[in-house]
């Protein structure tokens, strides 16, 4: 691969994460990382996982989640139940407060988004989502919607 190549796409990676204001302590102006916010959008969307599904799905380390568990665990934002076909296994699931917390998140995403927006004409807007989704189809990765 062309060292070019790579430099663009780094750029871009930099310019997008600087944008959406990704390496922000907290993000969103919330209490959350992006990796704990990652977390719990999952538990919102796909309520009852194994923490080894977390872990698959975002491709994080288990110790890392397991501390973050933790930390949600003592923050009462999620509780645990074991599994009905595996004793040792906990499904994990986002209490009232965990689910308040993760739609705060959802609105303000779709705030900074719409704000991000607001200045394209449509036409752009429509072929921006169409490239991200281009990007995702390029890369391997299920496209929303499709």
């Amino acid at each position: 691969m062309e060292q070019k190549t790579v430099n663009a796409i780094r750029a871009f990676n930099r310019f997008y994460t600087n944008m959406l204001g990704l390496l922000d302590r907290h993000l969103l102006d919330s209490p959350f990382s992006l990796p704990e916010a990652r977390v719990l959008y999952e538990l919102h969307h796909r309520e009852g996982l194994l923490a080894g599904d977390i872990v698959s799905t975002l491709k994080m380390d288990k110790s890392y989640l397991s501390r973050m568990l933790d930390q949600f665990n003592r923050k009462k934002l999620i509780t645990r139940s074991r599994s009905a076909t595996d004793a040792r296994a906990a499904l994990i699931f986002l209490t009232a407060k965990g689910k308040k917390e993760a739609e705060a998140l959802g609105r303000a995403s779709n705030r900074q988004i719409a704000g991000i927006l607001a200045g394209l004409p449509e036409k752009q807007t429509d072929q921006l989502v169409y490239h991200m989704q281009e990007i995702q189809k390029i890369l391997g990765a299920p496209v929303a919607g499709q």
